[in-house]
């Protein structure tokens, strides 16, 4: 599913995970930034600095996932697999709104 839809169902759900996505980032943004705040304060925050070092890092992976795939949305290139090329299916956009790659492709580069 490409933003650009053309039936009804389809302009539904490129809407739906636009407004998710939205969320997301929101959400995340607001995460990454409690913990920048986290590494400037004594003691960290009560974190472990190694530990809030880790998070940090995987805050800011989010927020450019989700980033990269409102960018991809706006492009027309959001919901086709950056390996095959083809579709990736409407459930797994919905469970991984920042989806890549289709489950085939996504585990062949785990591998």
């Amino acid at each position: 599913m490409t933003a650009t839809t053309h039936g009804p169902a389809e302009a539904g759900a490129s809407r739906l995970l636009r407004d998710i996505l939205e969320e997301q980032y929101a959400t995340r943004t607001e995460r990454l930034t409690a913990l920048v705040l986290c590494e400037a304060m004594p003691r960290h925050g009560g974190f472990d600095p190694r530990t809030l070092a880790a998070l940090t890092r995987a805050a800011r992976q989010d927020v450019a996932d989700t980033a990269h795939a409102l960018r991809r949305m706006s492009q027309d290139t959001y919901g086709t697999c950056e390996g095959c090329r083809r579709t990736i299916p409407l459930g797994r956009l919905r469970a991984y709104p920042d989806a890549r790659f289709c489950v085939p492709c996504h585990q062949s580069r785990r591998h």
